[in-house]
């Protein structure tokens, strides 16, 4: 097995963690730092997501902080193995000093009170990547879910020019159809779907239309491949998401590819992974079908870190 890098772009693990009361070190989630130290580069997306269920009596504001603060405690507690990165530059800095990087994003703009300014506290924060919606609509958006016919409103659109001004990167997983679009006519530059598959692949609203991953190439930007088997539309083998790897690569994507497998957000995993130790079950099964190294390693890690270095610049 030759020596992996990985970069992931969506995960859970916060929310677990806080419903748990584990943390980041060594856990029984998906994703810890015991498990993830078999890579010889890692770095991951760690979202900030909950909902009034999950934080009973707390707002989405008092939730945000609540969760913030795991964060850095874990980021505190960790310091000699994991560092809070914002742009790839801090990234590879860590990765010298033989660390790990953690990136951090937001879930839903309900958290932030879908405000413009409130993005920008957040960025304060360190906060380096956005999903407009969940599946909830809330008021810059219609979800895949809820609302689906509405696009971005006047406060989804200065929100999503906020974020470009910023330098944070735009999220469009979960959004509706006509939000995507919207979002492509509002961004020159890369934008992501951090846990996204090929709705031709399996036709699901969750899913990219071909048309979607088209206009994300045109943006030089990635799709992240979710490893849950409900977007995936297969068993639980490894077969189910190379078929949407396979299909997003037949129109181009070589460079527009990444991983965002949703774990600690989902169950059952495809590929025969049980959490962030098993990522390279993937990797192994893509060299076997004889696809390059050079090719696997861009879609596991390089693909994700260009649009990163290209957007998050400060």
């Amino acid at each position: 097995m030759p020596e992996m890098d990985l970069f992931d772009g969506h995960c859970d693990t916060v929310l677990m963690c806080h419903l748990s009361g584990g943390g980041f070190a060594r856990n029984a989630c998906h994703v810890d730092l015991e498990r993830a130290g078999k890579y010889r580069r890692y770095a991951q997306f760690f979202a900030l997501f909950g909902q009034p269920e999950d934080f009973p009596g707390m707002s989405f504001r008092e939730i945000f902080q609540c969760e913030y603060n795991l964060f850095r405690r874990e980021m505190a507690a960790n310091v000699g193995v994991m560092a809070h990165c914002r742009t790839a530059q801090e990234a590879q800095s860590a990765f010298s000093q033989g660390k790990m990087a953690a990136f951090l994003s937001v879930e839903g703009a309900e958290l932030l009170d879908c405000s413009p300014e409130r993005l920008e506290e957040a960025y304060s924060l360190g906060v380096r990547a956005v999903n407009l919606t969940w599946n909830r609509a809330n008021a810059l958006s219609g979800t895949n879910d809820e609302a689906s016919g509405q696009g971005l409103t006047a406060q989804g659109r200065a929100f999503v020019q906020k974020a470009a001004q910023l330098g944070v990167l735009v999220d469009v997983s979960h959004l509706s159809d006509p939000g995507f679009w919207d979002v492509a006519d509002l961004l020159p530059g890369p934008f992501f779907a951090s846990h996204s598959n090929s709705r031709t692949v399996f036709s699901h609203a969750r899913n990219l239309t071909d048309r979607q991953f088209t206009a994300i190439i045109e943006h030089n930007g990635v799709a992240g491949l979710n490893l849950y088997t409900a977007f995936l539309g297969g068993g639980e083998d490894v077969e189910a998401a190379i078929a949407h790897l396979e299909h997003w690569l037949a129109l181009g994507g070589a460079r527009h590819i990444a991983l965002g497998g949703e774990l600690d957000g989902c169950s059952p995993i495809a590929a025969g992974i049980r959490g962030i130790q098993d990522y390279d079950r993937l990797y192994e099964a893509l060299l076997r079908r004889n696809y390059s190294e050079a090719l696997v390693q861009d879609l596991f890690f390089n693909n994700l870190m260009r649009v990163v270095s290209e957007v998050c610049t400060m």
